[in-house]
């Protein structure tokens, strides 16, 4: 009921996928295959996707990229980030037209990582002589993160701006220039001041508040019933179980 009510105020599609932080829930190849059946009857309406995502995988990142800019009739579609969308989920924030935010709401640079190494780590010179191989996949996963932002960006929330204009924001993002930590917050002020397109909805908002008991909502279903993602609509739910916890150590001896 709560998606229909939003839906009637935006006059908007409205589907989510939320992804369980505290299950570290990322990303990844299935999610395609769950977004294709979640998107399947929007037909001709703009849609607004609710994010919850704090990364994943890049290759899945951009196959749910295409997927969307495929579904969505003219490419309609504004990504609502109610608490956070970090890493690659601020990468998909990108290929929408505007960001929904609010006072909670976090973006987070893009930079990726390999076997938990910061690519910037690896792509570095002094890397080469170290590992070489190791040296390349931070190189070439920094440069698909960067190309997949500057062609989002160009095509889309940026199209007015100048190359370099898009560059910059695409270095700050991908780089530890600006963003010392992976886990940076980037609120709705920063995010506007980077030059991202962004609809700021306060606190008291009607929309808002709906979007944010949604979020409270999510989370708790997540965390009871151990819910790894939730991918839903007005009328297709989907719900992917996180795998069982470790057994308990063996009591020492």
């Amino acid at each position: 009921m709560l998606i229909r009510d939003i839906e009637a105020l935006t006059h908007r599609r409205l589907v989510v996928y939320f992804g369980n932080r505290f299950e570290n829930a990322m990303i990844d190849g299935r999610d395609p295959s769950f977004m294709t059946e979640l998107l399947g009857d929007v037909g001709e309406e703009p849609v607004d996707l609710v994010l919850e995502a704090t990364g994943g995988v890049t290759d899945a990142t951009e196959a749910v990229i295409a997927l969307i800019q495929h579904q969505v009739k003219d490419k309609d579609f504004r990504a609502v980030v109610a608490h956070s969308a970090k890493s690659n989920g601020t990468l998909l924030c990108l290929a929408a037209k505007s960001i929904v935010m609010g006072a909670p709401s976090e973006l987070g640079p893009i930079e990726p990582a390999i076997n938990g190494i910061p690519c910037t780590i690896l792509a570095d010179d002094a890397m080469k002589g170290m590992n070489f191989v190791l040296h390349k996949q931070g190189v070439f996963a920094l440069q698909q993160s960067k190309t997949i932002a500057r062609s989002l960006l160009t095509s889309g929330m940026m199209a007015s701006k100048t190359p370099a204009e898009i560059d910059e924001v695409v270095n700050k993002l991908s780089t530890r220039d600006t963003y010392a930590s992976h886990g940076s917050v980037i609120h709705h002020r920063e995010a506007a001041a980077l030059g991202l397109k962004i609809e700021y909805l306060p606190p008291g908002d009607a929309i808002w508040e709906r979007l944010w008991l949604l979020h409270c909502m999510y989370e708790a279903d997540c965390r009871k019933a151990r819910y790894l993602k939730v991918f839903e609509g007005r009328a297709r739910s989907t719900a992917v179980a996180a795998p069982p916890p470790p057994p308990p150590a063996p009591p020492k001896p």
